[in-house]
């Protein structure tokens, strides 16, 4: 009796050498429960978790500011031209007066605006605000800074208690303005692009293809950089205190705001208005960009400003919600630094979507207190409005610029300034080039990598044997995004305490000849002494969803901004493998393997595993990103060749190992590996088979 309950307990099953291996992992109509096949949108949740502590906030504002930078095509931020700003036709106020700026942010491409400024003699520099407008109706030459309410729609929001002054609920972004140049502020209030003067283009077109997202040339990139750029204009007036700079808006413009209080260190106070919320995140394509919102979203990233002033006005939209889920996040988070008071939020649920005189009259305090050390409510005075005709940057003596670029010509100057910024990174010092291009691969793949002390494996199943090998089944997973890999591992009877993670499109039933058994490479391999682990990749094989992963046929921002690349996902579940690998017992040392077109995944494997990673030996199969036309293609990477490309990603890997087959390399991936001392670590062969990369790994 004992002896069959031994025998019954034994955790392995004997299969006959003829019979078909079945290498299934999930049970029979079973399909896979991994979340990431439930794609995120931006009217999802978005929740900030306070950080336990300073320091680890520390490192999750460094990587989540990189995240922001590499959406908007700016890590590293490019290099600053001479402005050029011409400030010109002021018009006269009693107690301040505009006038009318328009200067280049790059080259080819300008910002323009108004400026207001208190009247009267200062002995100081003055305080200043910089005012993105936001989603003013209508989009084009009329809305924007030109907004103008009809007095029928105007006299409604006073009867309801969002404007007391007519003037204000007709003209609520100059009654901003001006009452901030009243209280002593210089102002300039600039352009969104495709509103008002700023008409190179109208707003929401020109950069939404799949081309300009494998440079990330988006529009989002543009305003965020027309902002850092509208603020040098502002703290290099002679007039202006730089080191008192407020930035505040409204929607779009509030979205604007703390994009810029997130990455930029200069500004002093912020008080984005209706934007800040766990709920929908932003509607607007110049409020998206690809891995934009990868695992963050917009209250984490006003909470980057601390512990700097943060004032946050909501309405009955989707920031209403603000004081139970957001605010009192933020609140612990500014606590940590010793100062709660210093954030701020209210909400008025009796109003709408808008940046009204109660709102305005929070944030004039708001300013007051943190800017000009004032306290005290500040009541919004009516004022004389200026016809919006007359704001208008451009007229007869100032005629809109002859080298403005349109979409198009600005595109193809981007490219040529990303070109000629790569070659130069590829001239300098490895490190930081590491420091660069590995800082973009971190944010393509996402943050927290899986590691061995982390992968969780479930183990499907007995072990089975057959012949002189055994063969396990798992489910691996990786915390940081829940991810279910389905995958086999396999070894001999000589084991050598070497693991090869095997990659193939068509994932682990690869490993298996047409009866159903183990095939030549697969034999190979283990009759070597080394063992092997084959994983469904996301969206092969077994890693399926019960809806496909579909990115947005309008813009693919909507989707790759809030979900990883189907790419990306592919090389997580190839690192979360080799994690697994090195946690089995009497495993030595992992190696990686990518067979034909999934070479290029394991490259992007190794490159994020750092210069002293595995050995890799991948199959090329001849891929580029430059052939790639369609956000829809399993490869689409967002600024793959902003980075290089292939071998951008390929040079992260110098001076560790690597044999690549059916391909070229550039040339400066060789001479990185010359520069650190290795060239022969680097072997390409154009053209190959797997028995010849197997036989490298394998030597």
């Amino acid at each position: 009796m004992r002896t069959l309950l031994f025998v019954l307990c034994l955790s392995s099953l004997t299969v006959l050498a003829e019979e078909p291996l079945n290498l299934k992992v999930y049970a029979p109509k079973e399909t896979s429960d991994d979340p990431r096949f439930k794609i995120k949108t931006l009217n999802d949740y978005f929740p900030f978790i306070p950080p336990k502590d300073l320091k680890s906030w520390s490192s999750r504002a460094e990587f989540v500011r990189r995240q922001i930078l590499v959406a908007n095509g700016l890590w590293p931020l490019p290099e600053k031209g001479d402005l050029k700003a011409v400030i010109h036709g002021k018009i006269d106020r009693e107690e301040y007066t505009i006038e009318k700026v328009y200067f280049a942010s790059r080259e080819g491409h300008y910002v323009t605006g108004n400026l207001y400024r208190p009247k009267g003699k200062s002995d100081q520099k003055r305080p200043a605000v910089l005012s993105p407008h936001g989603h003013w109706p209508p989009e084009g030459p009329k809305g924007g800074r030109f907004y103008e309410n009809n007095e029928e729609n105007a006299k409604k929001l006073m009867k309801a208690g969002d404007e007391k002054t007519l003037e204000g609920a007709r003209y609520p972004l100059q009654a901003r303005c001006a009452t901030l140049a009243r209280l002593g502020y210089v102002v300039f209030h600039f352009d969104m692009v495709g509103y008002a003067d700023s008409q190179p283009y109208p707003h929401r077109k020109g950069f939404s293809d799949a081309q300009a997202d494998l440079w990330l040339h988006n529009y989002m990139g543009i305003q965020t950089w027309n902002c850092i750029r509208a603020y040098d204009f502002l703290e290099s007036l002679p007039d202006v205190d730089p080191k008192r700079i407020g930035v505040t808006g409204a929607s779009g413009g509030g979205t604007q705001t703390f994009i810029l209080g997130a990455i930029d260190p200069r500004p002093a106070v912020l008080f984005p208005a209706v934007m800040v919320s766990t709920a929908m995140q932003g509607g607007c394509v110049c409020e998206n960009a690809p891995y934009l919102r990868v695992n963050t979203g917009n209250v984490e990233f006003a909470a980057l400003a601390a512990p700097k002033p943060l004032g946050l006005s909501a309405a009955n939209d989707w920031t209403k919600e603000i004081m139970t889920k957001g605010y009192p996040e933020l609140q612990q988070l500014y606590k940590m630094y010793g100062d709660e008071k210093k954030v701020k939020a209210k909400a008025w649920l009796e109003f709408g979507h808008n940046y009204n005189q109660p709102a305005r009259e929070m944030m004039y305090e708001w300013f007051n207190t943190h800017l000009l050390n004032q306290s005290g409510a500040v009541a919004e005075p009516p004022f004389k409005p200026v016809p919006p005709a007359e704001l208008s940057v451009y007229d007869e003596k100032h005629p809109r610029p002859r080298d403005e670029l349109s979409a198009e010509r600005l595109r193809e100057l981007l490219q040529e300034k990303d070109r000629q910024s790569f070659q130069k990174w590829t001239q300098g010092k490895p490190e930081e080039y590491r420091r660069i291009v590995g800082g973009a691969l971190a944010v393509f793949l996402g943050a927290d990598l899986p590691s061995r002390d982390r992968v969780e494996n479930k183990s499907i199943g007995e072990k089975i044997t057959f012949g002189d090998y055994t063969l396990r089944k798992h489910i691996l997973s990786d915390p940081a995004t829940a991810s279910k890999v389905p995958a086999v591992s396999l070894q001999g009877k000589s084991f050598n305490g070497s693991m090869i993670i095997w990659v193939h499109p068509e994932g682990k039933q690869s490993l298996l000849d047409d009866k159903g058994q183990l095939n030549g490479d697969a034999k190979m391999i283990l009759d070597k002494g080394y063992g092997i682990v084959a994983p469904d990749c996301f969206g092969v094989g077994e890693s399926q969803g019960k809806n496909p992963f579909a990115i947005d046929k309008n813009f693919a921002s909507y989707t790759l901004g809030y979900n990883l690349p189907i790419l990306s996902q592919r090389v997580r579940d190839i690192l979360t493998c080799v994690a697994f690998a090195q946690t089995l017992e009497k495993v030595q040392n992992v190696k990686i393997l990518g067979l034909g077109s999934s070479g290029p995944w394991t490259i992007l494997a190794r490159a994020a595993l750092g210069e002293k990673g595995p050995q890799l030996a991948a199959d090329l199969n001849g891929f580029a990103f430059e052939k790639i036309n369609s956000s829809a293609d399993p490869m689409f990477l967002p600024g793959a060749l902003k980075y290089g490309g292939l071998s951008g990603f390929l040079a992260l890997c110098a001076p560790s190992e690597v044999f690549l087959t059916n391909g070229v390399v550039e040339k400066y991936v060789f001479a990185f590996y010359r520069t650190l001392g290795q060239e022969s670590n680097l072997k390409v062969t154009e053209k190959g088979t797997s028995q010849d990369l197997i036989a490298w790994l394998t030597k």
